[in-house]
């Protein structure tokens, strides 16, 4: 990322806001649809969950529902970018969208009528887990396309302060719902939640892209091979994988953390932390004119290890929603910066493959550090897990100092490229 004095005046005033974004129809209009989706989403896995602890008591089987989740992202991710590269992105995310609509929708009627088992609940989530996994590579790959260049930096940042803000809101409404009305009525909702995007989609006049008459292996081989011999790529990917393993502590065990406090304290606590997710969205564009990259994930890091740590200590609940509120601001200095890199590392033909590398290093780090932590908190409590967490992320920083993020490497307005 340039300094500030290397940018033109224009471009200076642009970085400083947060919301100039939203000023665009086109990335508003995907940007709101994108939040209601989002928020569906929360409350389907608020549904599922609860809906589990109906039908079976074996902890095993409560577990399973975010593996079924979870385990589509090792298995597809990377064939679903190569796909999106291949073919007409809006309308691949048209099928994944609608597939996503299909399994939502048939889980709650069947849900309503009483005929779904534990594992027939977990065959719907691991269908609608597929979907979202093959919609990832190619939905990250059309922002450059549906905003300015001038804006794509901010416009990145929103993006993931959306979804932070719908991590707050969901499973509150979602349990007020489930608790009023069931589970297949949220799942109802979740399926009406994707009609907005699809609406989008439908509507959204992209170029049709040239036809490419490329292989999926051949396809697969080339985004590998520019993984492997790209030097900005390996950074992105070991920085990500780094940090996904060292931060999944908090999120996997703040459930556990939030106990003393009931379903509603747990529900403020995620507020808290969507909230500083919202503040450090406002904040990002200033700080990426001030600071480099490297040193705006740098700190932001050090922020989210001893947000950590405290997490695993402090006992008295402001308090904790402090530590909450300050991990979503760190939360997004990093994942902005570490999603710009990845949106930025590849020519617009490469973009998905390259994004599905990413995602399956930053969804498969969190789940496993997610059982790592876990096993660690069962065996030596959660403050000690928090604190090998944090000592974790604070022990990456000298040791990935030969994988910068060097800000001259990243386009960070990049041209929109029709393809």
């Amino acid at each position: 990322m340039a300094s500030g004095e290397n940018l033109p005046e224009n471009f200076r005033s642009q970085a400083h806001s947060a919301w100039g974004p939203l000023r665009e129809p086109l990335f508003r209009s995907l940007w709101i649809a994108s939040l209601v989706s989002y928020i569906g989403t929360w409350m389907q896995n608020v549904g599922a969950g609860w809906l589990m602890t109906q039908l079976s008591l074996s902890p095993l089987m409560v577990s399973l529902v975010q593996a079924a989740a979870t385990v589509p992202v090792f298995l597809v991710i990377l064939p679903a970018g190569a796909l999106a590269d291949l073919v007409d992105r809006r309308k691949f995310l048209l099928i994944t969208q609608s597939w996503m609509v299909v399994a939502s929708a048939a889980l709650g009627v069947l849900t309503i009528l009483h005929f779904v088992t534990p594992w027939v609940l977990l065959g719907f989530t691991f269908l609608l887990g597929l979907g979202a996994v093959m919609n990832d590579p190619a939905w990250q790959a059309i922002t450059p396309e549906t905003i300015s260049a001038r804006r794509f930096t901010p416009a990145v940042a929103l993006n993931s302060v959306g979804y932070n803000v719908a991590r707050a809101i969901g499973p509150a409404v979602g349990g007020l719902i489930v608790a009023a009305a069931g589970s297949g009525i949220a799942f109802l909702i979740n399926a009406v939640s994707f009609l907005g995007v699809i609406t989008f989609l439908f509507r959204w006049k992209r170029p049709a892209p040239e036809t490419k008459n490329v292989k999926m292996m051949e396809a697969l081989r080339e985004g590998f091979h520019y993984g492997r011999t790209t030097h900005l790529v390996r950074c992105v990917l070991i920085r990500t994988g780094a940090f996904s393993l060292g931060a999944s502590a908090l999120l996997a065990l703040l459930p556990v953390i939030a106990k003393p406090y009931g379903a509603s304290g747990y529900g403020v606590l995620l507020a808290s932390f969507g909230l500083g997710a919202l503040a450090g969205g406002a904040a990002l564009p200033r700080l990426r004119h001030q600071l480099s990259v490297d040193r705006l994930v740098a700190g932001s890091i050090v922020v989210f290890a001893f947000g950590t740590f405290a997490a695993g200590r402090l006992e008295m609940f402001w308090l904790l929603n402090t530590a909450l509120f300050f991990c979503g601001t760190a939360w997004i200095g990093i994942l902005a910066c570490l999603n710009v890199a990845a949106q930025t590392m590849s020519p617009p033909a490469l973009r998905a493959r390259a994004l599905s590398m990413y995602l399956l290093v930053l969804q498969g780090g969190m789940a496993v550090g997610s059982a790592i932590w876990g096993l660690v908190a069962t065996q030596k409590g959660i403050a000690e897990a928090m604190l090998f967490s944090a000592l974790a992320l604070l022990a990456g920083l000298p040791a990935l100092r030969k994988y910068r993020l060097p800000s001259h490497e990243l386009d960070l307005a990049p041209a929109v490229v029709r393809e």
